[in-house]
């Protein structure tokens, strides 16, 4: 039954073959946050390269892989509508020239991806394994092109546990990504002959083995979910304050001291939490949506909520006054002690392209979607803070916290990160869950904990093995509170060797596929 499904599969032409490699793209990401329906990986896949065995051109295989990948990233970016909707009668235009626009653009990567298996692939087996590694490759340089955007990895589909997510503190997510791509194309191969059978197992294989040694290698830790009652007494307590502000409000004048006298009142010290315990309070990007640095009275109602030694975290724009000639804006972290004071500032090194700046803004005359009609600044990142009192951490704003490898200064190792984004623009849709599997694998890969303050959800702790310790449900107004753990940060192989084991496993699977084509496909495949 199999076989004759794929042989119709290769029959198709026209439009019919068309509409199937978009569909099947698109039904891949079911397999991602937040839906997480792993099979439809490899069942999209099998679809994908049953067609292929029908392609007879360049132009046809090129076109299998562009298809495949804009149904994949349409679907994959539909919640981008969402930040258009805030001011549709602004903005709402712009919807399907960015989605499809969005979609096509980065389909560019899975084209040459499936091209290039099917010109180099001399049978089922090996364009199976030839698609895996060049996916792999077609993902990392998605992530390192122009700005690069890393969003919706293959290997992200292993975030719905810490477990499955262990081997990332090894070989990164890219390398997660090169075997979570060999667990989508190894099952296609069932109809090739005895070997095809056997080699499909592998997929199989590779399920069990990531979450088996997963689940062993976390079996000897201490429970992540520590109360702030049973932590140690020298351990701060971290205090994420969650508004859930719509952002169609949030910039709104007339409501400002409204959302800042809210924010006050979720910071203030809760009453069963014991005196002298220190706070980092933190608020999410941009929740102060004033200058922090040219308003002391505000500053002086921030340190009001705050205890001897506590200090306040908060997302805030940052600039020069207006009347300089070296004006500027900038999106940052700023902190606060409980004197009112600015102790430490970091400004956004990765800005949003059309989000947040313009690029070749003297020829494309477009606004930008955040608040301001001048252009964030870039600042230069990533960085560490050292903040009195305070174990030093690495700040990421928003998106930054996807980009592996980048998000630590190595000179200067933190002991914590901390992500503060603004998902509000997405609304309730996939997108802040796609946000927070990418910002979880950070701290899996560089054994260190993440805090992360979101203005509308997911705020979230995760230990230094990206298990969850507390989070806050996405559209929820609250707080929460979680000690900040010295859990004996683990040196990881991905932080002391990056990218290397990456490519050693897509160089491997080159060799596999050189030494197979040459001495076993003919002997061993029957059509």
């Amino acid at each position: 039954m199999i076989d004759r499904l794929a042989g119709r599969l290769a029959a198709m032409d026209g439009w019919s073959r068309r509409l199937t490699w978009l569909f099947a793209g698109a039904a891949a990401v079911l397999a991602l946050p937040p839906f997480f329906f792993i099979p439809a990986l490899p069942l999209a896949f099998a679809v994908l390269l049953w067609t292929l065995d029908g392609v007879k051109s360049q132009k046809s295989a090129l076109a299998a892989g562009w298809w495949f990948g804009t149904g994949h990233f349409a679907a994959g970016f539909y919640w981008i509508a969402h930040a258009f909707l805030v001011q549709p009668e602004i903005y709402g235009w712009m919807i399907p020239f960015a989605l499809f626009g969005l979609g096509g653009g980065l389909a560019i990567f899975p084209m040459f991806a499936v091209w290039g298996s099917w010109r180099l692939g001399k049978g089922r087996i090996s364009r199976a394994f030839l698609l895996a590694s060049f996916w792999a490759i077609a993902e990392f340089a998605r992530g390192h092109v122009l700005t690069g955007f890393p969003w919706n990895l293959l290997g992200h589909i292993w975030a719905i546990d810490a477990a499955p997510m262990q081997l990332a503190s090894v070989i990164g997510v890219y390398g997660l990504s090169a075997v979570t791509a060999l667990f989508a194309t190894l099952p296609a191969v069932w109809i090739a002959g005895r070997a095809g059978r056997f080699v499909s197992m592998g997929g199989v294989l590779i399920a069990v083995v990531l979450w088996a040694g997963g689940a062993v290698h976390l079996a000897g830790l201490p429970p992540a979910d520590v109360s702030v009652a049973d932590a140690p007494v020298d351990a701060p307590i971290l205090q994420i304050v969650q508004p859930n502000i719509p952002q169609s409000e949030k910039w709104d004048k007339s409501l400002q001291d409204q959302h800042f006298r809210q924010l006050l009142s979720m910071s203030r010290r809760p009453a069963d939490l014991p005196a002298g315990r220190k706070r980092i309070v933190i608020w999410p990007e941009t929740a102060a949506t004033f200058f922090l640095e040219t308003d002391p009275g505000r500053r002086a109602m921030m340190a009001d909520v705050l205890s001897p030694g506590d200090v306040l975290i908060t997302g805030a724009p940052r600039t020069f006054p207006r009347d300089s000639d070296k004006f500027q804006v900038w999106n940052s972290v700023e902190v606060i002690n409980d004197q009112g004071q600015i102790v430490a500032s970091f400004d956004k090194f990765h800005l949003v392209p059309f989000g947040e700046y313009v690029p070749f803004r003297s020829i494309l005359p477009f606004p930008k979607l955040t608040e301001g009609r001048t252009d964030f600044s870039f600042g230069h990142g990533p960085a560490t803070l050292h903040v009195k009192n305070l174990p030093p951490f690495s700040p990421l704003i928003c998106y930054e916290i996807i980009f592996p490898g980048a998000v630590t200064d190595d000179r200067d190792r933190p002991s914590w990160l901390l992500n503060v984004t603004n998902d509000g623009w997405f609304g309730h849709s996939a997108g802040p869950y796609q946000h927070l599997a990418a910002a979880r694998f950070r701290a899996v890969e560089e054994g260190i904990p993440l805090a992360r303050a979101a203005y509308t959800g997911v705020s979230a702790v995760f230990d230094s093995y990206g298990r969850n310790q507390k989070s806050l449900a996405l559209t929820k107004r609250g707080i929460l509170l979680s000690p900040l753990l010295d859990d004996k940060n683990h040196t990881t192989v991905y932080y002391m060797w990056r990218n290397i084991p990456f490519y050693g496993i897509v160089a491997l699977i080159f060799v596999l596929v050189l030494g197979y084509q040459r001495f076993c496909e003919s002997r061993w495949t029957k059509k």
